[in-house]
């Protein structure tokens, strides 16, 4: 086989090409898409995603072979892939869009509490679990992050009370108005209870897990909240998170996982803009 001495020479052209302005544009491409993919990952998107690659890789191997009837086949269905994704992946382009207007796509923002302050609520919290799963009491206690949840706070009954185990023991009561639906958390408040949670549609679940559980996976699926469940029937403390229920937590297992919900990040100077510009200073 003939070696091609002019691949070298195309290269150079090829490079000579690109500008300055060239690289930035493929440096802000490549954020946004890893962004993209650090939202989508461990959760139901990154398989669909990978389906539209086996599509995209099966049309380029057929196109390359002539198969033409296959070729067209793929093309369409791709063609139709491009109306469905905003359905498809509706739970994901929403979470950007309000990480987009709340200033917080490119960067992590900072929680609401010092590290003492976020002691004390992971304490309260674990405390409050703890005892609740001693006497098989259900809980769901959604702890928020970066996204608001504003719209899932409205569907139960406004609180804004100082975070304590004994006023969480008090709020899961059974058989009291706000024992039922669950229970939002924002720093060291408790905004909201009796709230009603999304169900998740993943019929791959096992049927052991009762409305609490699916409804922990649903929020879970469409924000990034922790979701704190305990079990009526058993007893057991789990916590969903991208739409993946983790089960039986222990104290120091389960202060462990929610504690990063609560310190406090160091903010650098685009940082500290973009949380002015997004709380209105």
């Amino acid at each position: 086989m003939p070696i091609d001495f002019e691949l070298p020479a195309k290269i150079r052209d090829l490079v000579s090409t690109i500008a300055p302005l060239d690289i930035f544009d493929i440096l802000i491409v490549a954020a946004i898409l890893y962004k993209f993919y650090q939202m989508i990952q461990d959760t139901r998107a990154i398989t669909l995603v990978k389906g539209l690659m086996v599509i995209i890789s099966l049309t380029i191997i057929c196109g390359w072979l002539n198969l033409h009837v296959m070729t067209w086949i793929l093309q369409k269905s791709s063609d139709w892939l491009l109306i469905a994704l905003p359905i498809l992946f509706q739970p994901e382009l929403r979470r950007a869009l309000e990480h987009l207007g709340q200033g917080q796509f490119l960067t992590q923002g900072a929680s609401l509490l010092d590290k003492k302050e976020a002691e004390s609520v992971v304490d309260e919290i674990v405390k409050t679990a703890k005892k609740l799963s001693q006497t098989k009491t259900g809980a769901l206690m959604v702890i928020e992050r970066e996204m608001k949840l504003n719209d899932i706070s409205v569907t139960g009954i406004h609180i804004d009370g100082i975070i304590s185990s004994e006023f969480l023991l008090n709020v899961f009561i059974v058989n009291t108005p706000l024992h039922d639906g669950a229970a939002i958390i924002r720093g060291n408040r408790l905004i909201s209870a009796a709230c009603v949670l999304p169900l998740t549609e993943n019929h791959e679940l096992s049927t052991e897990l009762g409305t609490r559980h699916r409804a922990a996976i649903g929020l879970s699926e469409q924000c990034d909240a922790l979701i704190v469940v305990v079990s009526e029937e058993t007893g057991t403390i789990s916590v969903a998170e991208g739409g993946h229920l983790m089960r039986r937590f222990d104290e120091k297992t389960l202060a462990a996982k929610i504690r990063p919900a609560f310190v406090r990040k160091e903010d650098k100077f685009f940082g500290k803009f973009l949380s002015k510009w997004r709380d209105g200073k």
